[in-house]
């Protein structure tokens, strides 16, 4: 997707991977992946989101209505009826590396 190196620590990006449009997150040297949809709103988001652990949780908030989503499941921590899709990723040699299923 891009260089791990080109995404600030503790904040997201968006790219389009396999027609999606998919929310990207830096934490550390490790790297996430979340449907950039936020569901609640159904605007394109996510990847604009403050990243934040609460109660051990590493996760997105929203920008518009604040609701967040574990980065490792996309599950929303506030609201466990919803979720967004997640992806595995994975750093290899300084480049992310999102797995799409279609």
């Amino acid at each position: 997707m891009c260089r791990l190196d080109a995404i600030l620590s503790g904040t997201g990006v968006c790219a389009l991977i396999g027609g999606r449009q998919v929310a990207v997150f830096r934490v550390g040297d490790d790297a996430y992946a979340v449907d950039n949809r936020d569901p609640f709103t159904d605007a394109q988001v996510l990847s604009r989101g403050l990243v934040s652990v609460r109660g051990g949780v590493l996760a997105v908030a929203s920008p518009l209505l604040k609701h967040r989503f574990a980065l490792a499941t996309g599950e929303c921590v506030d609201d466990p009826s919803r979720r967004v899709a997640s992806w595995p990723c994975r750093v290899e040699d300084g480049v992310v590396e999102v797995l799409i299923d279609r």
